[in-house]
């Protein structure tokens, strides 16, 4: 298993959400979603301007092995959205707490992402899931 960034908060449904500097977040899969699906072959994302409630399901990646929804850690508006997996989904699998971010959200209330798990809570979640 890879390293679990400490940066990142996640959903146990094993989205991560990084908050960056100028308080907008960052949502991507986590390298276990991603090794749980295998070769990613299409990724669907959210438009630039959508509006996304914390919870709900906002984009859609879909491997050889099966479709699986993606939900925001966080409510907010999409401002950018990572165009480069429209080519090359298997970015997600090769760097998925990288390069292989899915799009980035101005929130709502930045307060929502402390109900979120940190990594070691995100690593013993995964613990259990072994077990």
């Amino acid at each position: 298993m890879s390293e679990i960034p400490g940066d990142l908060k996640f959903l146990k449904s094993h989205e991560w959400i990084r908050v960056e500097a100028d308080g907008k977040a960052t949502i991507g899969i986590s390298d276990h979603a991603q090794g749980l699906l295998g070769d990613l072959v299409y990724v669907e994302l959210p438009g630039v301007g959508d509006r996304v409630e914390a919870g709900t399901a906002c984009a859609v990646v879909e491997s050889v092995k099966a479709a699986s929804d993606v939900y925001a850690p966080v409510s907010g508006t999409v401002v950018e959205v990572n165009d480069a997996l429209g080519d090359k989904p298997e970015t997600i699998n090769e760097d998925a707490f990288g390069e292989g971010w899915l799009f980035t959200l101005q929130m709502d209330e930045p307060g929502q992402v402390n109900e979120l798990l940190d990594p070691d809570g995100y690593a013993e979640l995964l613990e259990d899931e072994d077990h």
